[in-house]
């Protein structure tokens, strides 16, 4: 027997600087804001969401993407755990506008690249994660 999934529900990135991540993530991707510990959260409320361990979670079309503050290391893919983490776009021309938009928010990226069955744009996020967007063929 297998257990069978339908998507992914949600990923969680751990990050270096909260606010540094939030920043990136906001000003690229603009996703609203599902979850996050208010400012003026009371304890009972701050206990209830400790999950978030000071973090804040966004809703994507399909699904969330969190962020949670852990310490000072850098992303590499070299390791054990996440090699990179890919978001798809509709076409072509939808890849090519956000490449346009990470030029205008000063982002280092690749060229977009054919890849024979889609293409591809790569990028990497203050703590060096390595993104892409996936457009199809």
């Amino acid at each position: 027997m297998s257990i069978s999934v339908e998507s992914i529900a949600h990923i969680r990135l751990t990050v270096c600087d909260i606010e540094r991540s939030r920043s990136f993530y906001e000003r690229i991707f603009g996703w609203p804001v599902a979850l996050e510990i208010p400012a003026d959260a009371d304890a009972e409320t701050r206990q209830r969401l400790g999950f978030l361990y000071g973090g804040v979670i966004y809703r994507m079309e399909h699904g969330f993407l969190g962020l949670r503050p852990a310490g000072t290391d850098r992303f590499d893919e070299n390791r054990v755990g996440l090699d990179h983490l890919a978001f798809s776009v509709g076409s072509l021309a939808a890849l090519e506008a956000a490449a346009a938009h990470l030029d205008a928010c000063g982002v280092v990226r690749e060229d977009i690249k054919d890849i024979g069955v889609s293409y591809i744009l790569e990028f990497r996020d203050p703590d060096n994660i390595a993104l892409e967007l996936i457009a199809p063929k």
